[in-house]
C-alpha cells in the first residue's frame, strides 16, 4: 500500500497561511501593503481585542473590480508579475498571491471595493477559504474596506499562542510605524477599541516625520542624503544625535526601495558608527532610506518579504558609514542634560517659563545629591533578611520560583551546600587588600584570593532588596523637587498605560505631562539611571504580566555602574552585605561575581612546584 499521498485542499491552505499570517500583526502588515500598492494615501486600521477578534482595514485606492474581487483569494492570485523574469524587477511590495489566500483560509473574512469606474461597488465573504456570497454594496467614494473577523478559528493550535491584547498591539505597532515613516506625505489612522493610538497627518519633511510618528524631539534629528548617479543609488538617512538613547534596537528602521526591511551587516555598521559617541550599553535611533536599481536586490527570499539579499552590500554599508559618520560629526548637537518643554520641540511662552523653573530646581536637587552609592539601612529595617529565602526543601516561598537553570550560570554547581557555606564564611572573614581600575574589590584569605565585581556585586544587594520589599510592599522611594521628564515612543506610552497598579508598586510615581511624554516624581531609592530603569520595565508590554523576580532584574540594571572608587569602609560594606544574599556569587543577570584564585593556581602560573 503506498505511503505517500497528496494533502487535501484545506491542510495545504492552513500551512500555507502558517508561513505568512502568525499573529494580528502578520495580518496587518500585508494589508497595510496591499492598500499602499493599490496607491492609496489614506489607511485606516481599527482593531478589537488586539487584532484577535476584528481587524478592518479602509484604504482610499484604486479599488477592485468585480472578476478581480473573485480572484484575489485564490492561491498564487497577483496582478503584479507575469512571469519568472519579473521577479528581478519587484516594484511592488506584494507579488507572491500568497497573503490574501492564507488570510481567507484562516479568519471569516468580508471585503467591500469600488473602483473610480464603476457606479456601485460590490461585497466579498468567505469563511475558512470557502466563498459564501458575492453581491452589490453601497460605497462612498472609491477604495477598498476588508473586515477579517475570528482569526484563526479554524486552527485553534495557532489559536492558543497569540498573547495578551498589550502584547499584540505592542506588535502591531511595531509593525505598523515604519510604514508611516517611509510615507510621510500619507495619512495613517490605527485605533483600538476606538481609542486612536496612532493618527499621523502627511508632511513635507523626513526628520518632522520622524519627531511626530515616534515622539522625539526635531532638533536632535539630523537629516542627510547622498546620490550616487554612476551606480544608480540614492541614500537618505534620519540619525539621532546623543540626546536621543535607546536601551535596546527598538528605534532602528532600514528601508530599501520603499520596503521595510531588516539587514543585519548594514544595522551593524550604523550602529558600530554611534559607538564614537555613545556607550557600548546605548542605542540610537535611525531611519535609512536606500533607493537602488530593482535588479540589485532580491526581495524572493521568504514569504514575509522582510529579508532581502543585496548585490554589492559591502559596497552599501562602506557608503552608509562614511555619510552618517560625516553628519554626526559635523552636525551634532551637544549632550542635553534634561529635556523640559512642550510637544515636539515646540514651546509656548508659558512652557518656556516652566522649562526655566524647572531646569533650575533640577539643577540645584542633583547638586544636592551624595555622590557615593552606598547607604546604611534605614532603622527598622533587617539588614540579614533574603528576598525570598529557601525553606527546608531548598525551594522558594510566595509563590516566586527560581530561576531557570538554562538562563544562569551558577558557579560551583557541584559544590556542596556545606563547602558553599563555608566559601561565604571564608569570603566574609578576608582582608581587603585595594580595587583593580576601580571595578574589581581584592580579597586576601589564607591561601586565596578574592576578586570581586563590584558591579555585579552591587546589583545582586540591589535586586534582592528591591524584590523583598516589592512583596512586601514597601518599596522605599525618592521623591523628586521637580519631575523628569521621558519622552516615550507609542509602544511605551500603551505599556504604562496598561500597568496601572503594578508601576506604582514598583515603586514609581508617574503621571502625564502631554500628550507623549511621562513626568516621574518619585522612583526606587535603589535606583539610579531613572529613565534606563522606566525604559527597561516598559520594554516590550510593560510590567503587567511580569513577577516580582523579572521586575527587579529589569530595574536593576539601572541599579549602579563600574568605575565608582570605593574606599576601604565602602568596599567592606559591600562585601559583608553581598554575604548575606540568597546567591552573593551570581548577578541577577546570571555573570558571576566572585571569583576565586588559589595559592595552588597562581604557583602553577609562576611554575613554582
Amino acid at each position: 500500500m503506498p505511503k505517500v499521498h497528496l494533502l487535501p485542499e484545506d491542510v495545504i491552505s492552513k500551512i500555507a497561511a502558517g508561513e505568512v499570517i502568525e499573529r494580528p500583526a502578520s495580518v496587518i502588515k500585508e494589508l497595510v501593503e496591499n492598500s499602499l500598492d493599490a496607491g492609496s494615501d489614506s489607511i485606516e486600521v481599527h482593531l478589537k481585542d488586539g487584532g484577535k477578534t476584528l481587524i478592518r482595514v479602509k484604504d482610499n485606492g484604486h479599488g477592485i473590480e468585480k472578476d478581480d474581487l473573485e480572484r484575489i483569494f485564490l492561491r498564487h492570485a497577483t496582478s503584479k508579475i507575469r512571469s519568472a523574469d519579473d521577479l528581478f524587477d519587484i516594484h511592488s511590495l506584494g507579488f507572491r498571491g500568497e497573503a490574501l489566500y492564507s488570510i481567507g483560509a484562516i479568519a471569516d473574512v468580508t471585503v467591500h471595493s469600488k473602483t473610480p469606474e464603476q457606479n456601485d461597488g460590490w461585497e466579498l465573504q468567505l469563511r475558512g477559504g470557502q466563498r459564501l456570497n458575492l453581491r452589490p454594496s453601497s460605497i462612498a467614494g472609491h477604495g477598498t474596506e476588508i473586515y477579517i473577523q475570528e482569526l484563526f478559528f479554524n486552527t485553534p493550535a495557532r489559536k492558543k499562542f497569540l498573547k495578551s491584547n498589550t502584547a499584540e498591539i505592542h506588535q502591531i505597532l511595531t509593525t505598523f510605524l515604519p510604514y508611516t515613516l517611509l510615507h510621510k506625505d500619507h495619512r495613517f489612522l490605527l485605533k483600538h477599541q476606538d481609542r486612536a493610538l496612532i493618527d499621523i497627518t502627511p508632511c513635507n519633511d523626513l526628520t518632522e516625520r520622524a519627531a511626530q510618528v515616534l515622539n522625539l524631539e526635531k532638533n536632535h534629528l539630523i537629516q542627510a542624503s547622498q546620490g550616487f548617479p554612476e551606480r544608480g543609488y540614492t541614500v537618505k538617512m534620519v540619525l539621532g544625535d546623543i540626546n536621543i538613547k535607546r536601551f535596546r534596537r527598538d528605534m532602528q528602521f532600514i528601508f530599501i526601495n520603499n520596503r521595510p526591511v531588516f539587514n543585519k551587516n548594514i544595522a551593524y555598521n550604523m550602529n558600530q558608527i554611534y559607538r564614537l559617541i555613545m556607550a557600548p550599553d546605548e542605542f540610537p535611533f535611525f531611519a535609512v532610506y536606500i533607493h537602488m536599481p530593482a535588479e540589485d536586490i532580491d526581495v524572493n527570499v521568504h514569504p514575509t518579504k522582510r529579508e532581502v539579499k543585496l548585490k554589492n552590500e559591502n559596497e552599501i554599508c562602506s557608503i552608509l558609514r562614511a555619510l552618517c559618520e560625516q553628519h554626526l560629526m559635523t552636525k551634532s548637537k551637544g549632550k542635553v542634560v534634561m529635556n523640559f518643554g512642550g510637544r515636539r520641540g515646540e514651546q509656548t511662552q508659558g512652557q518656556e517659563a516652566t522649562k526655566n523653573a524647572l531646569q533650575y530646581a533640577y539643577t540645584k536637587e542633583m547638586s544636592e545629591i551624595p555622590t557615593h552609592l552606598f547607604e546604611s539601612p534605614q532603622p527598622g529595617t533587617d539588614d540579614t533578611a533574603y528576598a525570598y529565602p529557601r525553606s527546608s526543601d531548598n525551594t522558594f516561598y510566595q509563590g516566586i520560583q527560581p530561576p531557570q537553570a538554562q538562563n544562569f550560570y551558577v558557579p560551583g554547581q557541584n559544590i556542596s551546600d556545606q563547602d558553599h557555606r563555608n566559601w561565604q564564611a571564608e569570603l566574609s572573614q578576608a582582608r581587603y587588600i585595594g580595587s583593580f581600575i576601580n571595578k574589581y574589590l581584592l580579597f586576601e584569605m589564607t591561601d586565596s584570593l578574592f576578586l570581586i565585581d563590584q558591579h555585579a556585586a552591587q546589583e545582586r544587594i540591589f535586586y534582592e532588596q528591591f524584590i523583598q520589599q516589592i512583596d512586601k510592599g514597601n518599596v522605599e522611594v525618592q521623591p523628586l523637587l521637580s519631575p523628569i521628564l521621558i519622552k516615550l515612543s507609542p509602544q511605551e506610552l500603551l505599556a504604562w498605560e496598561d500597568s496601572g497598579e503594578k508601576f506604582e508598586r514598583s515603586g514609581f510615581s508617574c503621571t502625564r505631562f502631554d500628550e507623549e511624554t511621562l513626568a516621574v516624581h518619585a522612583h526606587p531609592r535603589l535606583i539610579k539611571d531613572v529613565e534606563k530603569a522606566v525604559r527597561n520595565l516598559l520594554d516590550a508590554g510593560g510590567i503587567t504580566t511580569f513577577d516580582h523576580d523579572t521586575i527587579a532584574r529589569r530595574a536593576c540594571k539601572a541599579s549602579v555602574v563600574t568605575g565608582d572608587r570605593l574606599s576601604k569602609e565602602q568596599a567592606e560594606y559591600q562585601r559583608d552585605r553581598l554575604v548575606k544574599c540568597l546567591d552573593p556569587f551570581t548577578c541577577p543577570h546570571g555573570r558571576p561575581i566572585v571569583i576565586e584564585l588559589t595559592e595552588k593556581f597562581l604557583d602553577k602560573q609562576f611554575l613554582r612546584k
